[in-house]
């Protein structure tokens, strides 16, 4: 099985465009080599990267932020199971945070549709258990 790849190889397998996987590469998210025409060559192992990148971007992490993750991976090897697993445990928080979000978002979406009120001291909304209240008093909204 051949271990380098094109760039139409990539895509197809990861299903991400090509135009992404050369804006990943710009970001210094993932490497290709250049073969002697100039086309760029990938190692299969980039797409593990690449799975690790469309997984991020969906919790919600900035590309920014993907590459401080992956910029901690060994560069001396192929990154292992146990790599990508120390990598991912740190989001849990942010998955719980981020359903829970999802959830308000659901539990309140047919009745503020219906009401309309917006209220800043009711509404699970705009304003999710009253945080706006404990950050003072004054119209920290409009400001």
């Amino acid at each position: 099985m051949e271990s380098i790849l094109t760039i139409s190889e990539i895509s197809r397998r990861s299903g991400v465009a090509a135009s992404a996987l050369r804006y990943y590469e710009e970001q210094g998210l993932i490497a290709s080599e250049r073969a002697g025409s100039g086309h760029r060559r990938y190692n299969r192992a980039v797409l593990r990267r690449i799975a690790f990148i469309v997984f991020a971007q969906r919790i919600g992490l900035s590309l920014q932020e993907i590459g401080e993750e992956l910029a901690k991976l060994p560069k001396d090897r192929v990154p292992r199971s146990k790599d990508w697993s120390r990598l991912s445990n740190k989001w849990l928080k942010r998955i719980d945070q981020r359903i829970e979000e999802l959830e308000r978002l659901k539990s309140g979406l047919t009745t503020c549709i219906g009401c309309g009120c917006l209220s800043f001291d009711r509404c699970r909304l705009s304003n999710p258990q009253d945080r706006s209240g404990k950050a003072g008093p004054g119209p920290r909204f409009w400001v």
